[in-house]
């Protein structure tokens, strides 16, 4: 009995070490960051708020670069959150997205890092469904061998509206393109310049 239990303790224990290994090779996986990266990007910068209170072109900074008010903002509001995305207007706005249990929220900042309010459709564009790419419509596999020599598609995902966002490598470079909801090509997204970085400790 007492050898019975001692293997079925073993058995879960290695379960769960398994289960821990595969968290922790899907939360390093440069693929998935990357387009989860560029969805952040993408939903910032066409949200209904950036829209109206930004003007000009908005350039991607690094999070580690961001006033300490800012990063002292999220802190305090949103406490082990997460910034997915910061970038910069012409104005010298600030527009950051972050995650926060499983949650996306894009916010915006004046030239002096004052919170100014939340983005209002963020959430719903820089949210990603996982897309098994056996399961993407054969036309934007047929673009990628077609435009993109060489690379293979590494991981997919869907927003809310069925646009895909597909990253794909050649060994050396990754990309991340964008496709509407029928398969059809819209645009090579700008490369994150970045990893996702956890904020800093004040």
């Amino acid at each position: 009995m007492k050898k019975l239990l001692f293997l079925m303790t073993a058995l879960v224990g290695f379960i769960f070490a398994s289960c821990e290994k595969q968290n922790d090779l899907t939360a390093s996986d440069d693929a998935l960051e990357t387009l989860e990266v560029s969805a952040a990007r993408t939903a910032a910068v066409t949200d209904t708020v950036t829209k109206q209170k930004c003007r000009g072109k908005i350039t991607t900074v690094d999070p580690a670069t961001l006033p300490t008010v800012i990063v002292t903002y999220i802190s305090t509001n949103y406490a082990g959150a997460t910034i997915k995305f910061a970038g910069t207007d012409t104005q010298g706005q600030y527009v950051v997205g972050i995650t926060l249990n499983s949650v996306e929220t894009g916010l915006l900042f004046d030239a002096n890092g004052v919170f100014v309010k939340a983005l209002q459709h963020y959430a719903r564009k820089a949210k990603l469904t996982a897309v098994e790419v056996s399961a993407l419509p054969a036309s934007i596999a047929t673009y990628v061998t077609a435009t993109y020599a060489g690379y293979t598609i590494k991981r997919a995902g869907t927003d809310a509206d069925g646009n895909y966002y597909v990253a794909i490598n050649d060994g050396t470079n990754r990309k991340v393109l964008l496709f509407d909801a029928t398969g059809a090509f819209k645009q090579e997204l700008e490369k994150p310049l970045h990893k996702m970085r956890k904020l800093r400790k004040q």
